[in-house]
């Protein structure tokens, strides 16, 4: 009997698209998932994100808000205690920081306070890190400060395939959910199929498998952590590359096993070093994986200063492939 398959439509689309289709989808089978935030309706969002959800679905579901992020961050976990499932989009996590009190003490402990009667089914997301010179205040991570906090998941993917199947199973979770993206990732194009599909939270990938190095990022450092196995199999190295997708919860188990077979570790993070992701897999690789280790663990990540405006700066203090690379060669004892 010959074998039977089912082949999904692909089709290549942005970013912005990727994340479109997955709220509009979501919108139409729940009439309980609304969108709030600053320009989502009117001007489509600031990144046109939200293009034409006005028309579909009318101002009522897809709400413009003023400079205001506490009240509609609050508006947002209130909405969500009484059974509605918002999306509270924030122009930029730098944002964030005014709106900090509703996610950490509101949303991410209300079901713990409220001894399980209140579950905040609430998906915040935006873009994060660094965009080019937009200085010190609006060039910042905070991925690691959200991850810190029991209560939240933290959502950061790379690519536009991830972005729509993790912020429709963020959509669906019944628990409050950091979805975080990129200014420079928006119109970056990726094969995305027609049917539905979900991505699970907590879940790695890994991009290519190799016997010599493993290298782990996220986010857009991924563009970052490819370009670096590319250099890196010039020189007839062999990197195992890890997309982590979501850094609460960390999928530590696929990078521990990762380690015992390539026994070298590389982390590329955008953040500051301190108190970092890649702090944090560092730990538990020393804790877990120790002996399989021939050389330190290894990270790249920002300069530990406040971000800068000038390019030759920015250049200095980012990740970036020369930094991955020797790194990389570091831990081969090249």
């Amino acid at each position: 009997m010959r074998p039977f398959f089912i082949f999904a439509e692909m089709r290549e689309i942005q970013f912005r698209e990727a994340l479109r289709e997955a709220m509009v989808e979501e919108m139409r089978m729940d009439k309980n998932v609304y969108l709030i935030g600053e320009e989502v309706a009117e001007y489509n969002g600031a990144y046109k994100v939200s293009l034409g959800m006005l028309d579909e679905f009318g101002p009522e579901r897809v709400i413009d808000t003023p400079i205001a992020e506490t009240g509609f961050s609050g508006i947002g976990v209130g909405s969500a205690m009484n059974g509605l499932r918002p999306i509270v989009e924030f122009m930029t996590f730098n944002f964030s920081l005014v709106a900090i009190d509703q996610i950490i003490n509101g949303a991410a402990k209300m079901y713990q306070m409220s001894g399980g009667q209140f579950n905040i089914p609430i998906v915040f997301r935006g873009p994060t890190g660094n965009a080019g010179q937009l200085g010190a205040q609006h060039s910042q991570n905070f991925e690691n400060w959200f991850a810190n906090t029991p209560g939240l998941k933290v959502v950061v993917p790379s690519n536009p395939y991830d972005a729509k199947g993790l912020l429709k199973t963020s959509i669906r979770d019944d628990d409050p959910v950091i979805f975080m993206e990129s200014e420079l990732m928006y119109g970056d194009k990726g094969v995305v199929p027609e049917e539905e599909y979900l991505i699970p939270i907590g879940k790695s990938k890994v991009i290519h498998e190799g016997n010599d190095v493993t290298l782990v990022s996220f986010g857009k450092m991924m563009k970052v952590a490819e370009e670096t196995y590319n250099a890196a199999k010039n020189e007839d190295i062999s990197i195992e590359l890890i997309d982590l997708r979501t850094v609460r919860p960390i999928d530590f188990e696929s990078i521990v096993n990762s380690v015992k077979k390539t026994n070298r570790l590389v982390i590329i993070e955008e953040a500051w070093p301190l108190a970092s992701i890649s702090s944090e897999i560092s730990h538990h690789i020393q804790r877990f994986a120790f002996d399989f280790l021939d050389a330190p663990v290894h990270r790249i990540t920002c300069e530990d200063v406040p971000f800068h405006y000038a390019p030759t700066l920015i250049k200095e203090i980012t990740p970036n492939v020369d930094k991955a690379m020797k790194a990389v060669k570091g831990v081969m004892y090249r």
